[in-house]
C-alpha cells in the first residue's frame, strides 16, 4: 500500500510539473518580447524574397491555429529595375497566417489588413512583375496564397510599358457608413498610351481566394482616349478575374479603338453607344442583351469572346432594324458621310439623350478636289495584323437599309467568318431593287498581297428601281438577273478590283422602258417634241444584255444590247477599274421613220466620280454640217439631213443571251460595232 501511495504521489508531482511548465510556456508566449525577433525576421524574409523587407517599428504575434502577426510600420521593396521604390509601404499591417501549412513550407495568408498603404506595381518588357515575391520576379516564381485584403486610405501605382500603362490610383473610405461598397477610388494616367481616367466604388474587403460564393461588388466609370465605359456588378475570384457579372454602357468615336484597348479586333465604325450585360467565366466572355446605336443605325444581339485558345474567337449574332448606309463608310473604306444627321432613338430613352450619344466627326474634311480626280472605290488599306489577331464567326442582318440613294438596297444579311487570316462573307445576301444579290466574298490575308475572290448572283432586280436617281427610268418595267465572278490581289478593295480578272453580266427578257429616255439617247427631235406635248409612254423591250470580260482590272465589253420594238441600241467599250474611268459607245438604230432626227452614237466617258454622257461630237457635227449645207441650197432640203429612214432590225435575243453568259466570249462573236478600244 505504501508503494502505491508513493507512486500516486510521484504522478501528481509530475502532472503538477507538466501543468506548471504549460502555464509557464503560455505565460512566456503571451508575454514573449516578439519584437526581439523583428530584425532576424527582417533578414530572413529579405533573403527569401530577394529584396528588402522591414518591419520598421514594432512586431507582435498572437499564436493560434491562425496566427496573427502585427507589424507597426512595414515596407517591402520593389526589385531594383522598378521605378517605384516600394512594392508596399504602410503605417501598419495585421497578417493572419494559417499555422499548419507553414510546417510544409507553404505560406497561406488568410487576411491582410493594412493602414494607409502605398502600393507600387510594375511589369517590365522582359516579363518580370514586381508583385511576384521571388528572386526573379517572373511568373514562375511562387507567391503567397492570400485570402482577403482590407484597406482604408492609400495609393496604388501601376506601370507596364508593354501595355502603354502608367496609372496612379487613390482610394479611401466613403464618409457614409453601412454601404456595400465603402471604398471609393479615382485614377488617372495612360493606358495603351491613351489618356486614362477612372472613378468608382468597391467593397472594402478584397477577397482574393477562389471562394465562388463570395462576390466582390464594383462600380466603375472609366475613359480611355475617346472611349468611355460605365459598369456595375460583381467579381468572383478577384485575383484571377475568373468570374464576373456586370451591366455596362460603352460609347466612343470608333469601335476600332477597342483593338488597342482590349485586343478585340472590330471594324471601323461611326460614333457609337452600346449597353448590355457582360459575364465572364474563366476565359469565356459573354455579352448579352446588347442594344445601342452606331452612327444612325440601331444594333442589338449577343456575342461571346473566347480567350481559351492560342487565338481568341469572337462569335455571335447581331441585327439592326434600320441600317443607315452612310454608317458603313468607315467600315468599307469610303469617306465619312457628313455629320449632323438625326440619330435613331434607342428604345426607352429620350430623344434628346439619344441625340447626344452620336458625337460630331472631329476630323477635318479633306481639301476640295475636282470631281473627276476623286476616287470612288474604297482605298483604305487592309489591317493585316488585325485579320490575324483573332478568329470570328458572327452573323449580321439588317431588316431595312436607308440613305443609299445611288444603290437601291433595302435589306441585307451576312455571315462573317475569320479563321487564321482568311475572311469569308458566306453567305451574303442583299435586297436590291426588289430582287436579291447573293453569293460569297473571300479575302485571304495569309498571302502577300492578299487575294480577293467574289462570286455574286443577282436575281429579279426591278428595272424601275435599279436606278433610283434617274427620273425617266421610274416607269420602266422588267426584271434583271446577272452574275459577277472576280479574283484580284491587293492591299485595299480598290487595289483588288484594279487588278481583278473574271467576268460580269446582266440579262433581261421582256419589259418596258420610257420612250422619252430612248429618244433622248437617239436625239430624235420629233419624238421628243411629241412626248413633251402629249406625254411620255413606255415601249416594249424585247431583250437587254450587258456583259464584260475582266482582265487585270480592265473590263472589255462582250455584249451590250438593248432591243425595243422601235429601236436597237448596241454598244461597246471598256471600263478601267484601276483608273476608275469609262469609255463606252452606244449606237442607236431606229426601226421607224422620223424627221428632226440627229441620231448619232452616244459616248459615256469620264470617271466613276464624274461620268460624262453625250452624243459623239464628230458624228453629230457631220450630220449638222450636212443639214447646214443643204439649207444653203434650199431651206427645205435641210430637213432631209434629219430624216431617219429606220434601218434598225430586231436583235437576235437568243444569241445575245448566249454572248452574255460567262465564258461565252469568242472572237468574232461581238455585236456589230463592238470592237474594243483603249480607255482615253
Amino acid at each position: 500500500m505504501k508503494s502505491a501511495s508513493v507512486l500516486r504521489t510521484t504522478w501528481y508531482k509530475l502532472l503538477f510539473v507538466a501543468v506548471l511548465l504549460l502555464v509557464l510556456l503560455a505565460v512566456l508566449v503571451v508575454f514573449f518580447p516578439w519584437d526581439l525577433l523583428r530584425e532576424p525576421i527582417n533578414r530572413r524574409v529579405s533573403a527569401q524574397i530577394g529584396r528588402h523587407f522591414e518591419i520598421t517599428r514594432r512586431l507582435d504575434v498572437k499564436l493560434g491555429r491562425i496566427t496573427t502577426v502585427f507589424a507597426d510600420g512595414i515596407t517591402v521593396a520593389n526589385p531594383p529595375w522598378a521605378r517605384a521604390p516600394f512594392l508596399l509601404k504602410a503605417d501598419s499591417a495585421e497578417i493572419d497566417v494559417r499555422l499548419w501549412p507553414l510546417l510544409t513550407g507553404k505560406v497561406v495568408i488568410a487576411r491582410i489588413s493594412v493602414k494607409s498603404p502605398q502600393v507600387g506595381l510594375e511589369a517590365n518588357e522582359q516579363g518580370q512583375r514586381s508583385w511576384v515575391l521571388s528572386r526573379d520576379a517572373s511568373d514562375t516564381g511562387s507567391a503567397p496564397e492570400i485570402g482577403e485584403v482590407v484597406v482604408d486610405t492609400g495609393t496604388l501605382s501601376y506601370l507596364a510599358p508593354a501595355q502603354g500603362a502608367d496609372i496612379e490610383l487613390l482610394f479611401s473610405l466613403a464618409p457614409e457608413s453601412g454601404s456595400s461598397m465603402p471604398l471609393v477610388y479615382s485614377a488617372k494616367g495612360r493606358w495603351q498610351t491613351e489618356p486614362f481616367s477612372a472613378s468608382g466604388r468597391t467593397g472594402g474587403v478584397l477577397r482574393l481566394s477562389r471562394d465562388l460564393n463570395s462576390r466582390f461588388p464594383i462600380e466603375v466609370e472609366a475613359r480611355v482616349g475617346t472611349t468611355r465605359l460605365k459598369a456595375k456588378g460583381s467579381v468572383t475570384d478577384l485575383a484571377r478575374l475568373s468570374a464576373l457579372e456586370a451591366s455596362f454602357d460603352l460609347q466612343g468615336q470608333n469601335l476600332e479603338a477597342l483593338y488597342r484597348i482590349a485586343g478585340v479586333a472590330l471594324p471601323a465604325t461611326p460614333p457609337y453607344k452600346l449597353r448590355g450585360e457582360v459575364k465572364k467565366q474563366d476565359a469565356l466572355w459573354t455579352l448579352s442583351q446588347i442594344e445601342g446605336i452606331l452612327g444612325n443605325s440601331d444594333m442589338s444581339g449577343n456575342l461571346t469572346f473566347d480567350q481559351s485558345g492560342s487565338v481568341a474567337t469572337l462569335s455571335g449574332k447581331l441585327q439592326s432594324n434600320v441600317l443607315d448606309f452612310n454608317d458603313l463608310a468607315p467600315m468599307i473604306g469610303l469617306p465619312d458621310a457628313p455629320a449632323g444627321r438625326k440619330p435613331v432613338s434607342l428604345p426607352g430613352r429620350r430623344k434628346e439623350e439619344t441625340a447626344k450619344a452620336v458625337q460630331q466627326r472631329t476630323s477635318e474634311a479633306s481639301p476640295a478636289s475636282p470631281a473627276s480626280a476623286r476616287k470612288v472605290l474604297p482605298n483604305a488599306p487592309l489591317d493585316l495584323p488585325r485579320l490575324n489577331a483573332m478568329n470570328a464567326d458572327v452573323s449580321y442582318s439588317a431588316a431595312r437599309i436607308r440613305h443609299a440613294p445611288a444603290l437601291p438596297l433595302d435589306r441585307g444579311s451576312a455571315r462573317v467568318r475569320l479563321q487564321d487570316g482568311q475572311l469569308d462573307l458566306s453567305p451574303i445576301s442583299l435586297g436590291v431593287a426588289g430582287g436579291t444579290i447573293a453569293g460569297t466574298i473571300s479575302v485571304n490575308s495569309r498571302v502577300k498581297p492578299p487575294t480577293l475572290a467574289a462570286r455574286l448572283d443577282i436575281r429579279g432586280a426591278q428595272l424601275n428601281r435599279l436606278f433610283p436617281t434617274v427620273e425617266t427610268s421610274k416607269s420602266s418595267l422588267g426584271r434583271i438577273s446577272g452574275q459577277l465572278d472576280l479574283n484580284g490581289r491587293g492591299n485595299s478593295a480598290a487595289e483588288m478590283l484594279g487588278s481583278a480578272s473574271g467576268d460580269l453580266s446582266a440579262l433581261m427578257g421582256r419589259g418596258e422602258i420610257s420612250n422619252l429616255l430612248l429618244e433622248l439617247i437617239g436625239l430624235d427631235g420629233a419624238e421628243i417634241i411629241k412626248f413633251l406635248v402629249g406625254g411620255d409612254r413606255n415601249v416594249q423591250i424585247r431583250c437587254a444584255v450587258v456583259a464584260f470580260d475582266v482582265k487585270q482590272g480592265l473590263m472589255t465589253s462582250r455584249a451590250i444590247v438593248l432591243d425595243t420594238v422601235d429601236t436597237v441600241i448596241q454598244g461597246s467599250g471598256q471600263i478601267n477599274l484601276a483608273t476608275e474611268t469609262l469609255d463606252l459607245r452606244l449606237d442607236p438604230s431606229p426601226k421607224d421613220l422620223s424627221i428632226l432626227s440627229l441620231r448619232s452614237p452616244m459616248r459615256v466617258g469620264g470617271s466613276f466620280a464624274a461620268p460624262r454622257v453625250g452624243p459623239e461630237k464628230a458624228a453629230l457635227a457631220g450630220r449638222g454640217a450636212l443639214a447646214l449645207a443643204l439649207g444653203l441650197v434650199n431651206p427645205l432640203l435641210a430637213l432631209a439631213a434629219t430624216v431617219e429612214t429606220g434601218q434598225g432590225k430586231d436583235a437576235d435575243c437568243a444569241a445575245s443571251f448566249t454572248q452574255g453568259k460567262p465564258g461565252q466570249a469568242r472572237k468574232g462573236s461581238m455585236p456589230p460595232g463592238s470592237e474594243t478600244r483603249s480607255v482615253r
